[in-house]
Formats: structure tokens, C-alpha cells, sequence
């Protein structure tokens, strides 16, 4: 198996190799969880009702966290530490050296509290890795997982398995990345068969003893530099994802490098690899054949023949190529699963997209506008700028440290105008200079470049005026035929609160100023 450079070994540790189950010997261990977010409250939370001694430490002491922490105290926690300096060393737990410490997603490996426990040989696990070794519980339905990763697409093909699978009379429920922590879902009264389980490169940096039903790379594409440190780290992290899985990794038939992946991969004994493709597919593959979705991956004599799963149109509204991609990745997680072809029908068909993932907003005077904020980086918004012929194009954010050139290549031809309402443009304005340089460049954003006169009435991070002054920009360029699309390629906490909070800010200008 590649792995990344990720500094953290399963050391020898005999109390952390007993702690395999619910059941196991939980009480007494010292535990220090890094974050008080959705995660690591969940953590914290789980490790307290297991008889752990706990202690939480988050840098930001805003109210919510307050909140949090009083709530975690009374529940039993050893302590709780907020504010800037509460994140910088390793403290002891009720007047000992910690056992382990707990991180959440968002803390890179080079945060000065990882580094200074990998220093001192402790061990450090994500909430993914402490969900794992209680998923096991007495008296209780231990739930399959099938763990699905990906540059692109994973809430969307998170959830379209979850449906698949709830089709077929399974009680399942898509977690992780998605917003619902595992652990939740663990300690819920209901006794779930499968967990959909969203993972991103943060999660399965901290993994080590996951053991998936079936799993998925969906694609890699340059994403998240600054928090891995480089491509090939990230890459590597991805790649975890197939690590100890016992019945199918699932890889994208499409994307160079991909099966290979699963051939580095540490897999058990029978698994098997299992190919996704929007084409005619191959043997061990699932694809597309005149419109209609097939397997023949599952089926008992793929060699001649295959099963009709679906069709197209049974993806979405707006049935694009990646749309398609991640329909047959989920249908070949659920396949794995064991689930019959009219499941996969039914539960594509129930399915229903989150918002802010190329989402129609409105059609007025021929010209439709598109939402898809999610677009955080250049690989999704190539993904939706692809699927449509003309385009006023909104963009822009932070950018990531990823490049532009290879997305603005591909789609100078398609580009009516460029509309960009980001604070850090600089790489996505010299590819559109360089690399199309005969299409309007439009500032939304005091201060960027681009043919638009500055508005000094504007507060460059004032998110909702800037989106404004975009959608009037682009509704001067957009003629009949043509697709405003907002898939800015960048994030979005520059000017927004997160990607959402840009999708609906979007959304809103847009119904003011066509008057819905």
C-alpha cells in the first residue's frame, strides 16, 4: 500500500492494540481531543461515556465553544482549554502523560501540537480512526461501512449510495465528511446495517485500522496543497481509502494512475477490484451501453453478459457526465453491498441532490443560471464548465495554492465572460491572460483586474455586495443560449462563511434581480 508521509506509525502500544471494540477496556485511558467542532465534540463526547479521562483543546474561545466546553464538563471531561495558547504543547490528563490524542480533521500534520506529539511518541488517531474501534458493540448490529473519497463528488456519491442502499431495504445512512459524525451514528438508538461513510484526505491521514466492506477513489486532482504539503502526499492520503477493504475497490476507469492505487493497495484475501466508466465498460467494470447504466462487475456470467442497473436519466435533472460517473460509482459500492439491480434504480431515482452542486437557480430571457458553489477547486469546475456550450463564467476565491492553466485551456473556447468576485485571483488571472486572452475579463471585486471600473463603495470581503455587483456584470453579458454558471474553482472563507453561504448569497441576488 503507498502510503503518505504522515510521520504516525501504529506504535507498540499494548493498551491502544485492546482498544478494538466498544467493549474493550476504555476506562482510564488519557485522551487529549484537538478541536471542539462537530468532530472532535463527537470524540470527546464518546471517549467520556466509554470512562476515558479527557481533555479538549480548541484555539478559538468564541461563544459556541463556551458552550461546548460547559457542556462537556458537566458531562464528565477532565478539562477543557480554550483560547490562542491552548493548541501550542501536549498537556498532561488528570496529572499524566496523555495515552493518545484525538485530532480533528482540519489540524494539518505540522501543527505544533501533532508535531510535538509524534515528537514524544504518542499516538494520534482521527475521529474516523476512534469510530472504527468502537463500531464493534455487545447486544448491538455491527454496520458494514463503505467508504467513499474523491476530489470531487463524494456528498454526492455519498448520498446516492445511502439511497441505493435504503432501496433495498437497508437501514443506512450516509456519515463522515458529509456533517453527521460516525460516532453519532454509532450511539444511535438505531441499529444501522450500512454506513455510507464520506472520508476526506484530512480523515484518512489519521486512519490506520479501517476495514471497509467496499471502497472508492472517485478522482484526484490537485487539491488541498498547503495542507499536505505537496501533490503525491495528497495523493497517497487519498489511497488509504482501499487499505484492508475485503470486498471491492472501486476505481475510476477514467483517470490515469487510478487502478493502480488498488494494486499498491493492502486489500484481504478476495477483493476484488471494480472499475467505473461513462463508456462502454469492460470485464469487472460498471458503465454506460446505449443510455443505460450496467454491471458487469456482479453479475454471474460477466463475461458475455451484463445487468441493466438504471439509466441515465435516472441520476438528476441535469444528467452530466461526472453526475453519471459518481451514479455508477455508488451503484458499484452497493453492489458490493449485495443489493439487486432494481435498487439501484429506485434508490438513484429517490435520490436528491444537496444544494450548491450544479444547481439550477433560474431560466429568464434564454439564459439559464446555475449554482454550483461546491466547486471549491479548479478539477469540479472543470467538471460543470464542461457540460455546458456558452458560458459567462462567475469565479474566484482562495485559491489553495492549486494553478488555473489547464482548467482555463480546456474551456477558453466555451467562455463568453469572466466574471471574478474573489480577494485572492492572482493565478486565475494570469491563466485567463495568458491562456484566453480574448475573453472579457469582469472585476467583480474592487482592486482585481480585469475590464471593470472599481466600485469604492465595496468591501472587497463584503461576500453579498461583491456577489451582487457579479450577477449584474454577468447579466450584461449573457445572451439567449447561454449559461451563467457560478463555479468559482476556489474557496470561498475569503469572502463568505463557507461554500453554502456563497451558493445562497448567489442564489438570492439572483431571484432580486430577475424578479422572482
Amino acid at each position: 500500500m503507498m502510503h503518505a508521509s504522515n510521520d504516525n506509525p501504529v506504535l507498540d502500544n499494548p493498551r491502544l492494540a485492546e482498544l478494538t471494540s466498544w467493549d474493550a477496556p476504555w476506562s482510564g485511558l488519557r485522551a487529549v481531543v484537538a478541536g471542539i467542532g462537530v468532530s472532535g465534540f463527537a470524540a470527546a463526547d464518546t471517549l467520556i461515556e466509554l470512562g476515558a479521562l479527557v481533555t479538549v483543546l480548541d484555539s478559538r474561545d468564541t461563544e459556541r465553544n463556551r458552550q461546548s466546553a460547559d457542556t462537556l464538563k458537566i458531562v464528565g471531561a477532565s478539562d477543557v482549554v480554550l483560547g490562542p495558547d491552548a493548541m501550542t504543547s501536549v498537556p498532561d490528563v488528570a496529572g499524566a502523560r496523555p495515552d493518545v490524542v484525538i485530532t480533528s480533521p482540519g489540524f494539518p500534520p505540522t501543527h505544533p501540537l501533532l508535531a510535538a506529539a509524534r515528537e514524544e511518541g504518542i499516538q494520534i488517531w482521527g475521529d474516523v480512526e476512534l469510530a472504527w474501534r468502537v463500531n464493534r458493540r455487545a447486544g448491538r448490529k455491527t454496520p458494514e461501512w463503505v467508504c467513499i473519497t474523491g476530489t470531487n463528488g463524494k456528498t454526492t456519491t455519498v448520498g446516492m449510495t445511502a439511497s441505493i442502499l435504503q432501496a433495498a431495504g437497508l437501514k443506512a445512512v450516509a456519515v463522515g465528511n458529509v456533517g453527521t459524525p460516525i460516532l453519532d451514528a454509532l450511539r444511535d438508538p438505531v441499529e444501522y446495517d450500512v454506513l455510507a461513510v464520506e472520508l476526506s484526505s484530512f480523515q484518512l491521514h489519521w486512519t490506520h485500522s479501517v476495514s471497509p466492506l467496499a471502497s472508492v477513489v472517485l478522482n484526484v486532482a490537485q487539491d488541498h496543497v498547503d495542507w499536505h504539503g505537496n501533490f503525491e502526499n495528497y495523493r497517497a492520503d487519498k489511497s488509504r481509502v482501499y487499505e484492508n477493504t475485503r470486498v471491492a475497490c472501486v476505481y475510476n476507469a477514467e483517470q490515469d494512475g487510478a487502478e493502480e492505487l488498488v494494486e499498491e493497495a493492502d486489500v484481504l484475501e478476495g477483493c476484488r477490484a471494480v472499475g467505473f466508466t461513462t463508456q462502454t465498460p469492460g470485464l469487472s467494470m460498471v458503465g454506460v451501453v446505449d443510455g443505460l447504466l450496467v454491471d458487469r462487475a456482479f453479475v454471474a456470467e460477466r463475461i458475455t453478459t451484463a445487468a441493466e442497473i438504471g439509466s441515465i436519466e435516472d441520476t438528476g435533472s441535469i444528467p452530466t457526465r461526472h453526475i453519471v460517473a459518481n451514479a455508477l460509482a455508488a451503484a458499484a459500492l452497493a453492489r458490493a453491498a449485495g443489493v439487486s439491480p432494481e435498487a439501484v434504480r429506485d434508490g438513484l431515482r429517490a435520490h436528491r441532490p444537496g444544494e450548491h452542486r450544479i444547481q439550477l437557480v433560474a431560466e429568464s430571457d434564454g439564459v439559464r443560471w446555475i449554482n454550483d458553489s461546491k466547486a471549491t477547486n479548479p478539477h469540479a469546475a472543470q467538471a460543470s464548465l464542461s457540460a455546458f456550450d456558452s458560458v459567462v463564467w462567475i469565479a474566484g476565491g482562495l485559491s489553495k495554492g492549486v494553478t488555473y492553466d489547464t482548467l482555463v485551456e480546456r474551456n477558453a473556447g466555451r467562455l463568453r465572460a469572466v466574471v471574478v468576485i474573489g480577494t485572492d485571483d492572482a493565478a486565475l488571472l494570469d491563466a485567463l491572460s495568458r491562456l484566453a486572452p480574448d475573453v472579457p475579463v469582469l472585476a467583480a471585486t474592487p482592486g482585481q483586474g480585469g475590464t471593470a471600473p472599481d466600485d469604492s463603495g465595496i468591501d472587497p470581503t463584503d461576500g453579498h455586495a461583491v456577489m451582487r455587483r457579479a450577477v449584474r456584470l454577468a447579466r450584461e453579458h449573457a445572451e439567449p443560449k447561454d449559461t451563467v454558471l457560478m463555479a468559482p474553482a476556489a474557496a470561498s472563507m475569503d469572502q463568505f462563511a463557507d461554500y453554502a453561504d456563497r451558493g445562497n448569497a448567489f442564489m438570492h441576488v439572483v431571484h432580486e434581480e430577475l424578479g422572482f
